[in-house]
C-alpha cells in the first residue's frame, strides 16, 4: 500500500509538472496565431481605408456614410468593418502586453483574457516541447507545487475521513466493551 501510494504522488505530481512545463510554449503558439490574426485584420483594414481614401473619405467617413444609406448590405459591411476595427485593436493591446511581459509571466497574460477563437487554434495545433527554457522550468516547478498541494489536500481529506472512523470504531467499541462489563 505504501509503495501504491508512492507511485501515485509522483504521478499526480510529475503531471502537473509535466503540464505547467508547457504552459511558454503554448504561450509562443497562442502568440504566433495572434500576430498572424493581427496582420490579417490589419490587411482587411488597410483595403478599406485604400477605398476610402480613394473616394476622397477617410475611415469614418466612409463607415457614416454607409451607415446612412438604406442598402442593408453597406449596413453589414459597416457592423463587419467595425468589429474588425474592434477585434484588431483588442488583439494589438494583448500582443503589446505578451511582448511587454517576460517569458515566465506570458501564460498569466493570456489567461487574463485570451482571445476564444485564437485559443482553441492554438490549443488544437499544439505540439509539446521538451522545457528547457527558464520560463519552462520555472512552470515545471510550479506544477511540482501545485502537485504537491493537490496530493497533500487529498491525502489530508482522507487522513481526516480516516481518523474520524477510527474515533467512530473506537467509541462505538468502548459503549459495547463498558457495556458487556455491566
Amino acid at each position: 500500500m505504501f509503495l501504491v501510494r508512492r507511485v501515485l504522488v509522483v504521478l499526480i505530481v510529475g503531471g502537473c509538472a509535466l503540464l505547467f512545463s508547457q504552459a511558454p510554449e503554448f504561450a509562443q503558439q497562442y502568440r504566433y496565431r495572434l500576430a498572424s490574426a493581427i496582420d490579417e485584420l490589419t490587411t482587411a483594414i488597410q483595403i478599406f481605408d485604400e477605398q476610402a481614401n480613394h473616394a476622397g473619405l477617410d475611415r469614418q467617413t466612409a463607415l457614416n456614410i454607409y451607415a446612412s444609406s438604406n442598402e442593408s448590405s453597406l449596413h453589414q459591411q459597416v457592423d463587419a468593418m467595425r468589429r474588425s476595427v474592434a477585434r484588431y485593436q483588442l488583439l494589438s493591446d494583448q500582443l503589446e502586453d505578451l511582448a511587454a511581459a517576460s517569458s515566465v509571466l506570458r501564460p498569466l497574460v493570456i489567461a487574463r483574457q485570451p482571445d476564444d477563437r485564437i485559443f482553441s487554434d492554438a490549443w488544437r495545433g499544439f505540439m509539446p516541447s521538451f522545457p528547457v527554457s527558464l520560463a519552462g522550468v520555472i512552470w515545471c516547478g510550479a506544477g511540482v507545487l501545485i502537485g504537491t498541494f493537490c496530493v497533500a489536500s487529498v491525502s489530508a481529506l482522507f487522513g481526516t475521513a480516516a481518523r474520524f472512523r477510527r474515533e467512530a470504531r473506537s467509541k462505538a467499541f468502548s459503549r459495547i466493551r463498558g457495556k458487556a462489563l455491566q
